[in-house]
């Protein structure tokens, strides 16, 4: 029982803050009529858009869809029909609003239809305050006095109504028979309320009269006969109240009890704990800001400490299980900084955390993924738009392997290309040298890939950073010849620096070659001169008869000549021999290195190379008649897409490794583009010997073109995207939306970011599907994979949803993480039910929750006492 009053005070407090910012009113009482002594009017037949400003200090514009009507003498306007009216900052609508220019008074109300049925109330909306409807109000010009009958206004999700409310010039307000409710409807129903008999409402503090708590119309004993509390006009600090429930692993337990602190209006933050009956804990703090049209973001550290309730005391497994996990996203408005931007979305922390923090049906998604990462992004243009500068700090993380990989930090300065010798004065038909592009780029990096997470920051991991700057200068020329051939020549510069070369030197003690670290600056280079040309054939098969007019084939081919010296040579010093005596292996005498074989973009290339690169691109597409009522007879319709084959020839390579392996790849799509299929792999030319590791041959020899030793598709599909696009639109729009409440953005984030983690009764039916193949054969071993996943859902009423989360593991032969979902929606209330029917997450829990944001605490919640998954090292 305490905890329950607690809880009444608590709430209003909250909710006598919401009437000093907004007009409240009720739908439950019958509206009020006006009595006052009317003139007949005349009806004016000339306008319906009209504007005044007879005895008032600024313009009144009105207007009204049905009828405008003056008194005999002028000074009183009658409004019929969607009537209007603007003062200042003020909006008022209704059915019928009668104007008193002489005596400054505005009158509204709405008006009943021939079924006696009560339409068209006011509404009301002053700057940027939420709307207002009423069944009727009084307000005074001058004094900026007014009286409302009946209102009713939305605050967070919840619902605030009033008999009678006024408020006087001193921005004092007054309520009789006051409602707080979780329900939109004039007589509530399903509801949590509070009863307020009377209110006073001033800048710096509320005063209330008797008030109690209502829950489905049954009174509580839970009631105060007066109230007092200081209105801050900020943010409020206060208890965030925890769910109680019981986990099979670590016990019984209190999660999400907290404190939220409410620092400035750009800032707020919480603190929560979740404390478990087998001394596990878990500990988090949430931070959130924004400032409009300048950024917006949230931190959220998170850190949990979990034992084996089935270790024995003493031992190694004792020891409790340490996670964390740090979150941080941060945008930028386009137009906060043009030119420049900064992006974060960071997830980093240990592999196990969501698996050993997740309880029952929760976290499903989480902690079956296998891998994380995260960006920190800075980006500028500078220079007229000449120079480009771009940085990064990158994380990638297996969380299966327990391994990392770091960039700390990559930059790009990037110049766009330029025609240095172009006339100023342009020309329509430019000189040979003026046709000369010169571009500028450059690259580093400072990083460190395959790193146990539990030792990356130590000094013997640190050690193992690899750092290094590359830049490349492209110099090309491109003209045309004969109309239908596009040619292109130039010469590539590319130069690295790097802090790391490496020395290998033969141990005669191990009698194996050892591999020794350099510290110190070194540079390498490497060019090469190129040119090629390009066309494009086309090809039309026409047909008489059918639906079918024409099929078209576009074909691009691409030729290519490229030539590098050999920068292995002794000359240029980058490649070395091992330095072995004379009674050791005589291989390891030959054996020649790069000193830049571990530095960031490596070295030049050993030997010398003078190759042909050929690409064949295709499209294909058809010509039908249309079936639509369009001005076109014809529609086209591809049937083939992007379908590429590449390769490419090394005169100077060894006999049986000049032609390369041809890669393809394309796409298509069927029924109007609803469902893409996208296509890549590999054919080898080659024979191999009986264990595939050496080139014998070429497969023309025994008949046959070449082995196919790599294929892979995928395809997807979205059933009813049409309705699924326009729910994301909104929500988009609603964020951009300056009205908008933080707390709404937040939600409206999250559902944007996993948009089928969250319930839309208005789309009836949703269905999402992928499936992927991969095939490998290396001439000896054959390896197939495919994956089927689908998610969905569809309502089984309008008030009934069921989600759908599985997919099918061929290779397995079993089925991956599977969820339902069942959803009510109990109009003020939501009700749900998730369960995982099998498999190592399975569980299944119920919520029942307020829909308000303000009671978002007010919630019952059951979750079974399953295993959660936690493992221990």
């Amino acid at each position: 029982m305490k905890f329950i009053k607690k809880f009444f005070v608590r709430t209003l407090f909250l909710i006598l803050l919401l009437f000093s910012n907004f007009d409240i009113f009720s739908q439950s009482t019958p509206p009020k009529t006006d009595t006052s002594q009317l003139i007949t009017p005349i009806t004016d037949t000339l306008s319906k858009n009209s504007t005044s400003s007879s005895g008032l200090s600024s313009e009144v514009k009105y207007t009204a869809d049905d009828s405008i009507k003056f008194s005999i003498d002028g000074n009183i306007v009658y409004l019929y029909g969607n009537a209007r009216v603007s003062h200042e900052e003020m909006e008022l609508s209704s059915s019928y609003i009668r104007l008193d220019q002489k005596n400054k008074l505005l009158f509204a109300s709405g008006q009943r239809n021939k079924y006696s049925v009560y339409k068209g109330r006011p509404i009301l909306k002053q700057g940027s305050e939420p709307p207002v409807t009423s069944d009727s109000l009084v307000f005074n010009f001058d004094t900026k006095r007014g009286k409302s009958f009946g209102t009713l206004t939305e605050v967070d999700g919840g619902f605030i109504q009033a008999n009678q409310f006024k408020k006087n010039e001193y921005n004092e307000g007054f309520f009789k028979n006051g409602i707080y409710s979780t329900c939109s409807l004039p007589e509530p129903h399903t509801h949590f309320g509070i009863h307020i008999t009377r209110g006073i409402v001033t800048e710096k503090q509320v005063i209330s009269g008797p008030a109690y708590l209502v829950i489905e119309h049954v009174p509580l004993p839970a009631a105060i006969p007066f109230g007092f509390f200081p209105k801050t006009n900020k943010r409020a600090s206060g208890l965030l109240f925890p769910t109680f429930g019981e986990d099979g692993t670590r016990g019984f337990f209190m999660r999400g009890l907290g404190w939220y602190f409410g620092i400035n209006d750009y800032w707020d933050a919480e603190v929560r704990g979740t404390l478990y009956s087998k001394l596990s804990y878990e500990t988090s703090l949430q931070a959130r800001y924004r400032k409009n049209y300048k950024y917006s973001g949230g931190l959220n550290l998170s850190y949990a400490s979990n034992r084996d309730p089935n270790s024995i005391e003493g031992t190694v497994n004792a020891k409790p299980r340490k996670d964390f996990n740090i979150q941080w996203t941060h945008s930028q408005s386009a137009e906060a900084n043009p030119g420049t931007s900064f992006s974060a979305n960071v997830n980093i922390g240990t592999s196990s955390y969501f698996q050993n923090t997740r309880v029952a049906g929760d976290r499903i998604e989480q902690a079956t993924n296998s891998s994380v990462s995260s960006g920190i992004n800075y980006q500028r243009t500078f220079a007229n738009n000449l120079f480009n500068f771009s940085t990064s700090l990158r994380h990638s993380q297996d969380l299966q392997k327990q391994r990392l990989s770091l960039d700390l930090p990559t930059f790009n300065l990037g110049m766009t290309t330029i025609n240095p010798f172009e006339s100023k004065s342009g020309s329509a038909n430019p000189k040979w040298y003026e046709r000369i592009s010169v571009g500028y780029s450059m690259q580093g990096s400072n990083s460190i890939s395959d790193a146990h997470e539990d030792s990356v920051f130590k000094k013997e991991t640190l050690k193992r950073f690899r750092n290094g700057i590359q830049h490349s200068v492209p110099i090309s020329m491109s003209f045309n010849v004969a109309k239908y051939f596009q040619f292109s020549s130039g010469v590539s510069y590319g130069e690295r620096w790097t802090l790391q070369t490496i020395r290998k030197r033969y141990d005669t003690d191990l009698k194996k070659v050892l591999v020794d670290t350099v510290s110190g600056f070194a540079r390498n280079y490497d060019y090469s001169l190129n040119t090629g040309f390009s066309t494009k054939l086309y090809g039309t098969k026409n047909f008489r008869k059918g639906n079918l007019v024409a099929i078209r084939h576009v074909m691009t081919p691409n030729f290519s000549f490229s030539y590098r010296p050999d920068f292995s040579s002794d000359r240029f010093g980058f490649w070395r021999n091992i330095d072995v005596p004379a009674d050791a292996d005589t291989v390891l005498r030959d054996t020649r290195y790069s000193i830049y074989e571990r530095a960031i973009g490596g070295g030049p290339g050993s030997g010398r190379s003078a190759n042909i690169n050929f690409s064949f691109e295709n499209n294909i597409e058809a010509k039908v008649k249309s079936k639509s009522d369009t001005s076109s007879k014809f529609e086209k319709k591809p049937i083939i897409q992007g379908l590429t084959f590449s390769g490419n020839y090394d005169f100077e390579a060894e006999e049986l490794n000049r032609l390369s392996t041809i890669s393809f790849g394309g796409r298509t799509a069927f029924f109007k583009q609803k469902l893409a299929i996208s296509f890549q792999g590999v054919l080898d030319p080659y024979r191999l010997d009986t264990d595939g590791s050496r080139r014998i041959g070429f497969l023309f020899q025994e008949g046959r073109l070449a082995r196919l030793s790599s294929f892979s598709f995928s395809t997807g599909f979205n059933l009813n995207p049409a309705a699924f696009k326009r729910r994301q639109d909104n929500l988009t729009e609603q964020q951009n939306n300056p009205n908008t409440t933080q707390q709404q953005r937040e939600d409206i984030s999250e559902i944007l970011r996993n948009p089928n983690g969250f319930v839309d009764f208005s789309i009836p039916w949703n269905l999402n599907a992928s499936y992927s193949f991969f095939f490998s054969n290396n001439g000896v071993i054959r390896n197939v994979t495919n994956n089927l996943n689908f998610t969905g859902d569809f309502s089984v009423t309008p008030k009934w949803k069921v989600s759908y989360s599985s997919g099918w593991d061929f290779k397995a032969n079993d089925f991956t993480t599977t969820s339902f979902a069942i959803n009510r929606d109990l109009h003020c209330w939501d009700l749900a039910f998730n369960w995982v029917p099998f498999g190592l997450y399975k569980s299944y829990s119920v919520d029942l929750r307020v829909r308000a944001s303000i009671l978002q605490d007010l919630k019952l919640s059951r979750r079974s006492a399953s295993n959660s998954g936690i493992y221990y090292r």
